[in-house]
């Protein structure tokens, strides 16, 4: 009986990994699911290595961050990867949804909105990860963005204070984003795995849009060297990048430990979180930028609904307006490095509304 069923769990990943069939024109912009994969492994395994050593409390935090990368031997190698990692997955996230996007995918209605949650819960992984630094702008970012909770009406002031742990940001809320970041990487985990089997459910109709029953090959070996391929060219670069350039995405104000009594002259997220916080803050009402802060995420999801042709990868009005939108969408992440002032007040507004509409427009 054991080694049937052990002959049942090898058929059955064999079949997601090796005899898969597979539409024989997939191109290279399918190979980010993968990346994402091997981008996650990284995070888990310096992530688990970085949790030996780590202190979660804020007298403490910050100086075992500085032992890790002063004192242990490849110490300052493994924080580099987790922070930098953090980066590299989010750009695999961004460039994997615009293939989504680009391609028409979200049609496969279960693998889109599995890959929504995915997305939403990776930014609050990152966003907890952030906060553990305890560096002056992680301090401060965290108080601005669990503050975003005190707009949810009568419990909202109550259930930032449960958050908190008390009436300010302090060692219970270190403690349980700490526990919280270390348990999510493992949720995200059983998470991709319901996304690929919802995604093998059927077959992958590439860039064309059609699914070709007929003209279908294994994923071994043709897919599955393409995508080791790039999977060791994304960790080359990684690693370049890790070793000759470790602090272009680190704001220097994170080098200082949390000062409660001294508020940095601009409050900044990660790069990877600029567009949605431009969004959030060129609504002058606090309320309404908090609503158009979760409609930024959760318009995702209706986009199956909205286009109901079978295939818009032809259509060149259809690729036109998605490069409108990722310029849209850049131009949103410089408004989110800029002071909160005019006239990128008003430029965010502006390009807020361009986000909504190019996003709905394209894909009716």
């Amino acid at each position: 009986m054991l080694q049937l069923r052990q002959k049942e769990g090898l058929k059955l990943a064999t079949s997601a990994l090796y005899d898969l069939p597979t539409s024989i024109n997939l191109n290279y912009f399918y190979n980010y699911g993968s990346m994402l994969g091997g981008c996650l492994a990284i995070q888990l395994i310096t992530g688990f290595l970085l949790a030996t050593h780590f202190v979660p409390h804020i007298l403490f935090s910050f100086d075992s961050i500085s032992h890790i990368t002063r004192d242990l031997k490849m110490g300052w190698l493994m924080r580099l990867i987790h922070a930098n990692g953090a980066s590299m997955f989010f750009a695999c996230i961004y460039m994997h949804v615009g293939r989504g996007l680009y391609f028409s995918s979200y049609r496969n209605y279960k693998t889109w909105a599995t890959g929504v949650v995915l997305f939403v819960l990776s930014i609050l992984t990152a966003f907890m990860g952030y906060v553990l630094v305890w560096g002056q702008m992680s301090y401060w970012a965290a108080t601005v963005i669990t503050n975003l909770l005190s707009v949810i009406p009568i419990i909202g002031k109550t259930l930032v204070e449960w958050l908190w742990g008390g009436f300010a940001i302090g060692l219970p809320t270190l403690t349980r984003f700490y526990a919280l970041h270390f348990i999510a990487p493992f949720v995200l985990t059983v998470l991709v795995l319901i996304h690929l089997i919802l995604l093998h459910e059927k077959l992958t109709p590439g860039p064309s849009g059609l699914a070709n029953y007929d003209d279908m090959v294994w994923f071994h070996p043709y897919f599955s060297l393409s995508d080791g391929t790039t999977v060791l060219m994304m960790l080359f670069i990684f690693m370049a990048f890790v070793t000759f350039f470790p602090f272009t995405f680190l704001d220097p104000e994170n080098f200082l430990e949390a000062n409660t009594m001294m508020t940095p002259e601009h409050i900044l997220p990660e790069w990877y979180f600029l567009p949605f916080y431009a969004i959030l803050r060129s609504i002058p009402n606090k309320l309404l930028g908090v609503v158009m802060l979760l409609l930024s995420l959760l318009v995702l999801l209706i986009l199956p609904f909205l286009n109901m042709k079978r295939c818009r990868s032809f259509s060149p009005f259809h690729k036109i307006l998605f490069w409108f939108f990722l310029s849209n969408f850049l131009f949103l992440g410089w408004i989110g490095m800029m002071p909160v002032e005019d006239p990128f007040i008003v430029m965010g507004l502006i390009s807020t509304v361009f986000y909504f509409f190019l996003i709905t427009v394209k894909n009716v």
